[in-house]
């Protein structure tokens, strides 16, 4: 089993930047494709990027194109999510999670078998 904790969430104005960081232990995710979900208040949690086990490909949904860019560095076994120009509806907590069955990334919370404890970032106006 892999265990996951991300880290670098926080609070920041409307346009700046953060850098969320997921670090595994347990075994090497390296093979697997890594999200990054979130979940707002009252809502229900949802896809934000994905990257393939050697980074060379990524999915993004619409409302972070152009904002966001998730990378990875295998030899720390480590995950990241770049967020720039962010907004007041970025506000969420940030959840980390490893899948390590698809065989291109999956948008779908119930690809991913493994999850970290989530990193609140909040954006204020």
């Amino acid at each position: 089993q892999v265990q996951l904790v991300e880290s670098g969430g926080g609070l920041v104005q409307v346009g700046g930047s953060l850098r969320l960081s997921c670090t595994a232990s347990g075994r090497s995710t390296s093979t697997y494709h890594m999200g990054w979900f979130r979940q707002a208040p009252g809502e229900e949690r949802e896809f934000v990027a994905t990257i393939s086990g050697s980074g060379t490909n990524t999915y993004y949904d619409d409302s972070v194109i152009g904002r966001f860019t998730i990378s990875r560095d295998n030899a720390k076994n480590t995950v990241y999510l770049q967020m720039n120009s962010l907004k007041p509806e970025d506000t969420a907590v940030y959840y980390c999670a490893a899948d390590p069955n698809s065989v291109s990334g999956c948008l779908f919370s119930t690809c991913y078998e493994s999850w970290g404890q989530g990193t609140q970032v909040t954006v204020s106006s």
